[in-house]
């Protein structure tokens, strides 16, 4: 039987697939045993543990089920997920999970939270064709988006504040049906219970208070960390000495951006211009 060997150095990937495939041999379990323990095929299982194919959260929390360990596989696939991103964001993806409300406002595109997967995976693959991410990251990353997305249907649901610059829906990301589609995507965002959502018009000039995006969560104990990020690098923020002024600032952003009802009408009428 042929057998293919990794290195689990050579990536989490690879780690997370030597474990699978050293956990499976500890029981004396066949691939096909342990595809029927986790509810998948059996060359699924094999395609995981030779590094052909990413892992998923499901299957890593099947695994951990059907072995019994613990979080292990779960912690395993976060470092899987984690490759790629910028310093600090898994962290912040962490505190954004449990927030009380969630606050941000985005420079060029519509941010991960409202991007539908259409609008995701273009922008993950032109990281591709740009060279600056490889394939399997990109497919991470368009993964990642829907699970922090699906963290916003918990219950109590958090409240979320939403500022677009102008470029953000103004820029055409894919065909035209995809931004269409997006921008109907921010419409029905902006009419949830919990949810509002500006754009900051070019119109603001200087009194916009921020040329970068930035993150501002407010944890169940009313504590504040923020999360902003350059071309090539993320910082996370939990001194509240450091963080207050930030949300000083964007409330005078909120203050001087345009109301949601006038927002939503501006996405409107793109939307028409929209073929």
């Amino acid at each position: 039987m042929n057998r293919k060997e990794l290195d689990p150095d050579s990536s989490p990937q690879a780690a997370f697939g030597a474990r699978l495939r050293a956990a499976r041999e500890e029981r004396g379990w066949t691939q096909e045993e342990l595809a029927e323990q986790m509810g998948y095929s059996s060359t699924h299982i094999s395609s995981v543990e030779t590094g052909r194919k990413l892992p998923t959260l499901r299957l890593a929390l099947s695994a951990d089920a059907a072995l019994g360990t613990g979080d292990s596989f779960e912690r395993a696939f976060r470092k899987v997920r984690n490759a790629g991103l910028l310093e600090g964001f898994p962290q912040f993806v962490d505190h954004e999970a449990q927030a009380a409300e969630i606050r941000l406002y985005e420079v060029g595109i519509v941010p991960g939270l409202l991007q539908t997967p259409e609008y995701a995976t273009v922008l993950a693959q032109s990281a591709v064709r740009r060279g600056a991410i490889t394939s399997d990251q990109a497919d991470q990353r368009v993964a990642l988006i829907a699970e922090r997305q699906a963290t916003l249907a918990r219950t109590p649901s958090p409240m979320v504040f939403v500022v677009l610059d102008e470029g953000c829906i103004r820029r055409p990301i894919g065909e035209p049906a995809v931004m269409d589609a997006q921008l109907a995507r921010l419409i029905e965002f902006a009419e949830l219970p919990n949810t509002v959502v500006q754009v900051a018009p070019f119109a603001m000039g200087a009194r916009r208070p921020f040329n970068l995006p930035i993150y501002i969560v407010t944890l169940p104990d009313r504590s504040l960390v923020s999360y902003a990020e350059s071309a090539h690098r993320g910082h996370l923020e939990r001194e509240s000495t450091f963080v207050l002024p930030l949300l000083t600032a964007y409330h005078q952003l909120q203050a001087e951006a345009l109301s949601q009802a006038a927002s939503v009408a501006m996405i409107e009428q793109l939307r028409k211009g929209t073929p």
